[in-house]
């Protein structure tokens, strides 16, 4: 059972919360742990023969929800500690509230991290079809958009209820509102403490499932990354994913959005794109910037699937005398196509059998196949995920267990590998969940 405050509290830890010191008493050498801070190690000491629960999970997100699930439909006992006043704050904001749980189609190729078929066996063990076994098990109605994403009807609560429902079901110990989380590990037996202001808790396994660097203003921190600095483990360069990207002189375009096909990093991908006032967004920009990287030029088409060349000299020679702008606004907004003419210095002729053939290709050129550098990202407050995380040389592919500490554990977005927008991260965070709360023992 867990130990509170009242219950010798001052006389373990002290004013401050840490433990104090005992000759007699086995010595553990562990870290502070405090959002935004990495301290030098210092030691207090624990032992602590039997555990208050099998497996402690830090956070009640989409992977720690899942996990929980897992392993205490297994038999296990557990508990989740939640550092927000209420769990799965993101769960209800993805989607624009309607969730897209998962895509019908999940691939490894549509992921990004350091190891890009480290994500194989968890997609194996939690393909989507699992998932959605579980949404219509419980009668949730649900609804495909475009490329196969999958939405609730009703709202993204109705996930999260299904989640708190299998937790509960599993007699799973929820806390929330757990703050200054610190954690040690008691060598023999092996144990993870786990002190914070609700007071302290122990357990055999422990999964850190406390999510990235996005959505601040729904309480991500580095609370996870700096647990896993504290046990050895690297964390790899993290930075904004799926995110806008800035660009200078868009201004007059904000507010126009149109089809585009964006080539990036030897990929292109094709979805809506959104001029804005700082530069350029939409779900193909999002996508984009998953595998796009500082410095690298992005090529954008504006008119993906067609051939603008061939449509423009067949229109000089059908309709010789209509401007080019009219002619360009049969298939690009009006607004679009007075800024290029003003950006790429158009020439300003009038009808089309002013223009040569010459003339027309450097215009279908660009429009086309517009190459430009961003500027950067409008970082980790536009961010819906982070890149990069605690590197996957660092955890067993099929358990998500970390080599150098058994019986830690860490999932979700917390992990170098990053989705597609479109249902691909929270069917990680459901994948890798489900793959830790199935070998925790």
């Amino acid at each position: 059972m867990a130990r509170s405050r009242g219950q010798g509290y001052s006389q373990r830890f002290g004013a401050k919360g840490f433990l104090r010191a005992s000759p007699k008493k086995r010595q553990t050498e562990a870290t502070r742990i405090s959002p935004g801070a990495f301290e030098q190690p210092y030691r207090f000491f624990c032992t602590l023969p039997m555990p208050d629960f099998d497996l402690l999970v830090l956070g009640a997100g989409a992977s720690g929800l899942m996990c929980a699930a897992t392993a205490a439909g297994r038999g296990l006992k557990v508990a989740v500690l939640e550092h927000n006043p209420n769990p799965g704050r993101k769960i209800l904001a993805s989607g624009g509230g309607r969730c897209n749980f998962t895509n019908l189609e999940v691939r490894p190729q549509d992921f990004r991290s350091a190891n890009p078929h480290f994500v194989k066996s968890c997609l194996a063990q939690y393909p989507p079809s699992r998932f959605l076994e579980l949404v219509k098990e419980h009668k949730i109605a649900f609804y495909e958009k475009a490329q196969g994403q999958l939405f609730c009807h009703q709202g993204a609560r109705e996930i999260l209820n299904l989640l708190l429902g299998l937790n509960q079901k599993g007699k799973v110990k929820l806390l929330t509102g757990a703050q200054e989380i610190q954690v040690c590990h008691q060598k023999e037996p092996s144990l993870f403490l786990v002190q914070c202001s609700l007071g302290e808790f122990s357990a055999r396994n422990l999964v850190v499932a406390t999510g990235g660097l996005s959505y601040r203003s729904l309480g991500a921190s580095d609370l996870g990354m700096l647990l896993a600095r504290q046990f050895g483990l690297k964390v790899t360069h993290t930075r904004p994913a799926l995110v806008p990207l800035l660009y200078k002189g868009f201004t007059p375009l904000a507010g126009v959005s149109l089809p585009a096909e964006v080539e990036v990093a030897g990929r292109s991908l094709t979805d809506d794109l959104l001029f804005t006032h700082q530069g350029i967004s939409g779900p193909v920009v999002l996508k984009a910037s998953l595998f796009w990287d500082p410095g690298e030029s992005l090529q954008v088409n504006l008119l993906p699937g067609q051939d603008l060349n061939p449509l423009l000299l067949e229109a000089k020679a059908s309709f010789p005398q209509k401007s080019l702008s009219k002619t360009l606004a049969q298939w690009l907004p009006e607004r679009l196509v007075s800024h290029w003419q003003e950006t790429f210095g158009w020439p300003t002729k009038g009808q089309l059998q002013n223009f040569s053939h010459k003339e027309l290709a450097l215009v279908a050129q660009s429009l086309s196949a517009w190459s430009f550098v961003p500027q950067g990202t409008e970082g980790y407050a536009k961010a819906e995920v982070t890149l990069g995380g605690v590197s996957t040389q660092e955890l067993s592919s099929k358990t998500l267990e970390a080599k150098k500490q058994p019986g830690l554990y860490f999932v979700g977005e917390l992990v170098d590998m990053t989705g597609l927008l479109g249902g691909f991260n929270l069917h990680w965070a459901w994948a890798s969940g489900f793959a830790a709360g199935t070998a925790v023992s």
